[in-house]
């Protein structure tokens, strides 16, 4: 069996995966802004330099010229924490002042335009240099100062152009980089951790009401169906929460139910048997032959209305369990017409037997009703069955099935006494039997068992004294949805 996992494992095992994630992405994108940027500052220090050479070089003496800025070289090379050569020279090569060999761009140079590259120097220092190329401003030939101040180089032909180069070595820009990217380390992984301490107590704190739920049923008596307090329950946490609380009343419900069934089939059934045992005794003990058949004539009847109560319980029972399932479920549909039509074929005997004027009347069209066909065809029986049991001999009793409102009526009409205003108040209390039911069988439940199989198909059980026939009118309202 496969164990289950904790909530606060699969959280962590989901955010501390995504968080690594993420502060690793953050981590390269800043170290590769930081060495952009780092290179793009550095590139402007070059720049620099390559633009006060250019305002150094002079051509007034007829050839090459550079009044070497020393100060602003060894303050440069102060700030780049490397070595640091510079090359001026003519494009022919013949003239030329500084470090010589730097490394040129690959393809042509522009005038003015300052390249930017990686390269060694001296076949094994990396150096990144900065290189411009322009054109030379040469002196007219009627003046030629003296230069003798400045170091020169006097090609036999006057150059065109001048190729200014500014190299630094890499090392200084290495460690710059690598001191900062390790402080950049240093500081997400300890965001990594503060994050991760945080999130798992945030976790523990926020689980803090299911521990206290999973607790406080732990502690409970198996008997105890309260409703879960959802107090402090997390919103994500809320709708299972009242899901159970919805379960628990609906299994508290149904105990109730069965607990009551229970009491009231001791209470009815304890009675009839303790006389059938007295009768049984009787009867064994008595010699007449007619006095021993009244006996067995007794208990006959006893263990007919013992057995009348039994299935009228059960059939509440099932009615109300009926009631207490998932009204969502998907209930198959069928004619009500027929089951109606079946109920009254059912009783056909009984109507005769007291010559009865048994009236059916249907409409022409299918009546389709969803829900438990055997539930709906006990609730007709029961109220025929009250309807021919109520009314005098040669009376009438009229059943009818209509619609009126999005709704199906069943309705059944009867000749008898009726019901008076206080027994329509109590109609459908169990084991309460009205004025006219005096000294007639039964255990007045019929009424109940109709009432409760009505209500779970939505419906609605109305009496009254019948317009027709004088007598009680029972109707049944099905709602057609």
């Amino acid at each position: 069996m496969a164990i289950p996992r904790s909530l606060k494992w699969q959280l962590l095992s989901w955010v501390i995966p995504a968080l690594l994630l993420s502060l690793g992405v953050g981590l390269w994108i800043s170290t590769t802004l930081l060495d952009e940027q780092a290179e793009a500052a550095y590139d402007r220090s070059l720049a620099g330099v390559v633009r006060a050479l250019d305002l150094n070089i002079s051509t007034a003496s007829g050839g090459l010229a550079l009044e070497q800025p020393y100060r602003l070289l060894e303050f440069f090379q102060l700030t780049a924490s490397g070595n640091v050569y510079y090359h001026v020279s003519t494009e022919d090569g013949l003239a030329e002042i500084g470090h010589p060999r730097l490394p040129l761009p690959h393809g042509p140079l522009q005038d003015g335009q300052l390249y930017f590259y990686n390269t060694t120097y001296l076949g094994n220092e990396p150096v990144r240099v900065a290189t411009m190329a322009r054109q030379l401003d040469l002196p007219s030939s009627e003046s030629a100062p003296e230069t003798a101040q400045r170091p020169s180089s006097h090609p036999a032909t006057a150059p065109s152009r001048v190729i200014i180069q500014v190299a630094e070595s890499m090392e200084g820009r290495h460690l710059f980089t690598q001191s900062i990217l390790i402080r950049s380390i240093g500081r997400d992984v300890l965001v990594i951790l503060l994050s991760a301490v945080l999130l798992v107590a945030g976790i523990i704190i926020a689980l803090r009401p299911l521990n206290r739920l999973r607790n406080e049923m732990r502690r409970r008596h198996p008997d105890d169906l309260r409703p879960i307090d959802t107090q402090d329950i997390p919103a994500e946490v809320l709708p299972l929460v009242d899901a159970v609380n919805q379960h628990m009343a609906r299994f508290s419900c149904q105990a109730e139910q069965q607990r009551q069934f229970l009491d009231d089939a001791s209470h009815q059934l304890r009675t009839p048997l303790s006389v059938l045992r007295t009768q049984i005794g009787y009867a064994l003990r008595e010699n007449d032959p007619a006095e021993t058949h009244e006996a067995l004539r007794s208990m006959a009847s006893g263990l007919d209305r013992a057995v009348r109560v039994t299935n009228q319980m059960l059939a509440l029972a099932r009615a109300r369990d009926a009631g207490l399932q998932d009204r969502s479920a998907a209930r198959s549909r069928f004619d009500l017409g027929l089951a109606t039509e079946e109920a009254v074929r059912f009783l056909l005997a009984n109507a005769r037997a007291r010559r009865l004027q048994y009236d059916l009347d249907l409409p022409d069209e299918p009546v389709m009703l969803a829900g438990d066909r055997l539930l709906v065809q006990e609730a007709i029986v029961n109220l025929i069955d009250n309807a021919i049991r109520y009314s005098p001999e040669r009376g009438t009793v009229s059943i009818s099935l209509s619609f009126e409102a999005a709704c199906a009526l069943v309705c059944i009409d009867d000749s008898g006494p009726g019901m008076g205003a206080d027994d329509l108040a109590q109609a459908g209390v169990r084991f309460r039997r009205g004025a006219a039911g005096k000294g007639k069988s039964g255990a007045g439940l019929g009424l109940a068992i109709v009432r409760t199989i009505v209500e779970a198909h939505d419906g609605k059980l109305i009496l009254q004294t019948s317009e027709q026939l004088g007598g009680l009118q029972a109707r049944l309202v099905f709602p057609l949805g």
